[in-house]
């Protein structure tokens, strides 16, 4: 039996669906394993056991030499950034008052030759005059106008004078922003988190062996568990018992600290750049088929 024509023609100028398809082309989708899963104990920065964790109102958990760490490098950067900006206002500022100063001296020149006659004015067409009057061999003196010009000249055919584009500094931000979230985070909204450390008889030799539970119900918390930390107190439940009990009485189980409802903070699971977070735990990736897409790097889609 003759197979199909259409997906066996490919001397074609276009790429065909089937060749497409074959070729990986448009979005492609992969659930994400366990290893492209951040662990809840992690760091949101180093990715490594936390040590001293603190929180945002949002959930993040950093270790406390982290963001402390992160918090003073986008201070130490602003402080830069409005120095930056300072400066250009100051270059800005000189540049204008010279500018004004060149002009008000070109005026009282004009001025001088109008009155005093010190350069006669020529009405001749064959003679070129440029846009600040001058007539080239007809012009007695050069002005400060003419050598400033000279001097600042720039030429596009040499490397040592090509000009520069001016970039212009906008006011930073004063805000620090949470390395995470990326909304506004300031130092007095974190508040340290407490896990309750499952004890045996065996201690654990490291922190990578630490096994943390709820202090409620005394269920092992992993990331399949929903966490909610307080942040009046910063113990850590499960969202079952958090619901149950702490949204209900108002106090903390371990503590008997009061608490109100906004106090619940949902821990937030996964994130950083390199896994993934929440509920969409799907990968996607889109590949163009164009010059220099490399297509014979592009793994063929399965068939559905």
């Amino acid at each position: 039996m003759p197979q199909r024509h259409s997906k066996n023609n490919n001397d074609l100028a276009f790429f065909t669906y089937d060749e497409k398809r074959k070729l990986g082309y448009g979005t492609q989708k992969e659930r994400l394993g366990k290893d492209s899963i951040k662990p809840f104990d992690a760091c949101c920065l180093c990715l490594k056991p936390f040590i001293e964790p603190m929180s945002c109102l949002k959930g993040h958990v950093f270790c406390k030499e982290c963001i402390l760490e992160c918090l003073l490098s986008q201070k130490k950067d602003i402080q830069r950034k409005l120095s930056a900006h300072a400066a250009q206002q100051k270059q800005e500022k000189e540049e204008e008052e010279e500018r004004l100063m060149l002009q008000k001296a070109r005026e009282l020149e004009a001025f001088d030759q109008q009155n005093h006659g010190a350069v006669p004015q020529y009405n001749d067409k064959n003679h070129n005059s440029d846009k600040n009057g001058f007539h080239g061999a007809n012009s007695v003196k050069t002005t400060s106008f003419e050598e400033e010009a000279l001097r600042t000249m720039k030429a596009f055919w040499l490397p040592s004078a090509t000009p520069e584009a001016p970039k212009k500094v906008e006011a930073p931000s004063t805000d620090t922003i949470c390395p995470e979230g990326k909304e506004k985070l300031r130092l007095k909204t974190l508040f340290p988190v407490h896990f309750t450390e499952y004890t045996t008889d065996q201690k654990s030799s490291s922190s990578l062996d630490k096994t943390y539970i709820c202090p409620s119900c005394k269920v092992t918390l992993t990331n399949a568990v929903s966490l909610v930390a307080l942040s009046s107190c910063g113990h850590v439940f499960c969202k079952k018992c958090a619901d149950k009990f702490v949204a209900v009485d108002k106090v903390c189980v371990v503590c008997d600290k009061p608490c109100k409802e906004r106090n619940l903070v949902n821990v937030a699971k996964g994130g950083t750049g390199f896994a993934g977070h929440g509920d969409h735990l799907e990968a996607k990736d889109f590949k163009h088929l164009g010059s220099g897409s490399g297509l014979g790097l592009v793994r063929p889609a399965a068939k559905t």
